[in-house]
């Protein structure tokens, strides 16, 4: 009957054993994808802010109808990796921090089943030297109730930590549970507003890239033809007429 009752244990410790393994690996592998994807969005703002940069710098060698458009849009795309920054340090505060923190809490875990594993191997060990004392002095009453009080007192320690571990790991497996409501929610949160956040300021951009005028082209026509441009193509197209086209343009002019 003992026997049955510490291979009943042996299997629920197993069992909770794998749920800590369990979650010491995909909160693992979580926390360094995590943790990647964090610093990824934080180089892709270190980028951004270099097409500011670009931006900024090719606004200035144009027209002022371009320019004011292209600083306009410059100034919003800055104020989204703001908006970007903030998100990689909610990421980092929200998502990637409580998954790292799950590093300390399986480690208490598995101290707590280590020793709830040390206690039942003590009570086998002392189940099988009774089943050995009883039978090579059945009659040795004294040395087999020594043996009997030893068992009853590993028996006892045994209870008691498998008491201990079961509460603790179903404190464990409750917190979890909520954890990764709340790590989840706090990460899909995050991407909502930042992305909410770059709806607004793309609209907005979009709007100050359509107010440049295609009036700029007239500019650029004027700044590459002098005002006096047409009267003299009119001079040169005179000069470069031949003898017989000027005798044709005389009697024209005559008749």
């Amino acid at each position: 009957m003992l026997r049955r009752t510490l291979e009943n244990r042996d299997a629920q410790t197993k069992q909770l054993q794998d749920a800590v393994s369990n979650v010491e690996k995909h909160f693992g592998e979580l926390c360094q994808i995590f943790a990647v994807y964090v610093r990824k969005t934080a180089r892709l703002r270190d980028k951004a802010d270099f097409l500011v940069n670009e931006i900024n710098a090719y606004a200035a060698t144009e027209t002022p109808n371009k320019k004011h458009g292209l600083k306009d849009f410059a100034a919003k795309f800055a104020k989204h990796q703001d908006y970007r920054q903030a998100e990689v340090e909610r990421l980092e505060a929200k998502v990637v921090k409580p998954l790292k923190s799950y590093g300390t809490i399986v480690k208490m875990k598995r101290d707590d089943l280590k020793a709830t594993l040390t206690a039942k191997n003590r009570e086998a060990k002392q189940l099988t030297q009774l089943e050995r004392t009883s039978q090579l002095y059945p009659s040795d009453r004294h040395v087999i109730s020594q043996a009997e009080t030893e068992l009853q007192r590993a028996t006892m320690d045994a209870i008691r930590t498998s008491w201990h571990l079961e509460e603790t790991i179903d404190n464990f497996e409750k917190q979890r549970i909520k954890d990764i409501k709340n790590i989840f929610s706090e990460f899909i949160t995050i991407e909502m507003l930042f992305h909410g956040k770059a709806l607004e300021v793309y609209t907005v951009g979009c709007q100050n890239i359509q107010k440049i005028d295609e009036e700029d082209l007239e500019i650029f026509r004027s700044s590459l033809y002098p005002p006096d441009y047409s009267t003299r193509l009119d001079i040169v197209g005179a000069n470069s007429k031949s003898p017989l086209q000027k005798s044709i343009s005389i009697k024209c002019i005559s008749g």
